[in-house]
């Protein structure tokens, strides 16, 4: 599919520097992270890749393969107003040779982040961070891909599909797919948060649509600390609105992405006095090299390094190596 698009759009595939890829887990749960993506236009699919020591993203493609790329934040990519263009597709999970993925890791790492390459320690290094560099990629093959020209989430969408009704009446026609209602319950706070609206006055929000398929947007956010909310703006169109369960997530990076950081707040979507909300119920960090020092980075994820170390060992021993 991706080889009948307009030019932009693969430069989009193939320039930017993050993708927000979304799995949808065994709870009805989206979980988006922000991945580097791998294109070359024409390609038939836009890869992502994850790391043996937290497979998890991996795991829950397979399980499901209704999957989403959201491109959104252009930060490094050298494209003048880029739309923000939501990708869903069709995953298929490559991890059947650890080793060749291992050298194509750091062949494409090498092409598209030459900076990163250079602060990556030498291959002898490999066998001591096999939870790293021996790498599962994931496959997406659009089946769905909405268009935000300059990002501009209040004007409809353009629609690259078969489905162009859908976006026009704001409901999909496909069979409705078993869908997660709202948790309920206590809301977790985390000190975090304050980051949301401050540090990331914009953030990435995912639901379930109605097919299944994971949903991202980009929009602007605001904490509501009295009444323990994310409070959701932006006006966007074309979002498969519903309660449920989200995910928010917030993350940024260099232009060379010598260093990134990112978390998420996964939680109920409510709509509330005519707007939409996230009541907060677990904030994730995930894997980040936050601008700072060797020694302050290795003291940030020491205790997570030993985490995806043993979850790597278990990878291993499951494949009998």
């Amino acid at each position: 599919m991706t080889g009948t698009l307009p030019q932009e759009l693969q430069q989009v595939f193939d320039r930017f520097v993050t993708t927000e890829f979304t799995t949808v887990d065994g709870r009805g749960q989206p979980i988006t992270w922000p991945l580097t993506p791998y294109y070359r236009p024409g390609s038939p699919c836009i890869d992502v890749t994850t790391g043996l020591g937290y497979p998890k993203k991996a795991n829950d493609a397979r399980a499901n393969p209704k999957v989403a790329l959201l491109f959104s934040d252009p930060t490094g990519c050298g494209m003048e107003n880029p739309p923000q263009v939501l990708v869903q597709g069709a995953a298929g999970v490559d991890d059947a040779d650890l080793d060749a993925n291992r050298e194509r890791y750091r062949r494409e790492i090498a092409e598209k982040l030459p900076a990163v390459k250079r602060q990556m320690p030498p291959k002898l290094f490999d066998p001591l961070m096999g939870w790293y560099f021996n790498r599962i990629y994931i496959r997406v093959r659009p089946e769905r891909i909405y268009v935000w020209p300059n990002s501009d989430v209040t004007l409809e969408p353009q629609l690259f599909d078969s489905h162009i009704e859908e976006v026009r009446s704001g409901h999909f026609e496909e069979p409705p797919a078993p869908h997660a209602d709202t948790e309920g319950g206590g809301v977790a706070w985390d000190d975090r948060m304050d980051e949301l609206g401050a540090r990331y006055p914009d953030a990435v929000v995912s639901l379930v649509a109605p097919d299944g398929f994971p949903f991202s947007v980009r929009l602007p956010i605001a904490l509501d600390r009295d009444a323990r909310r994310i409070r959701l703006g932006g006006a966007p169109v074309g979002v498969p609105w519903q309660p449920g369960l989200a995910c928010v997530t917030a993350h940024d990076h260099s232009p060379d992405f010598k260093w990134q950081r990112n978390f998420q707040v996964r939680g109920d979507l409510v709509e509330e006095d005519g707007a939409w909300a996230v009541v907060p119920h677990k904030l994730i960090g995930g894997f980040e090299l936050p601008p700072g020092s060797l020694v302050q980075r290795l003291r940030l994820n020491m205790k997570k390094m030993r985490r995806y170390r043993r979850a790597a060992r278990r990878e291993l021993a499951r494949r009998g190596r």
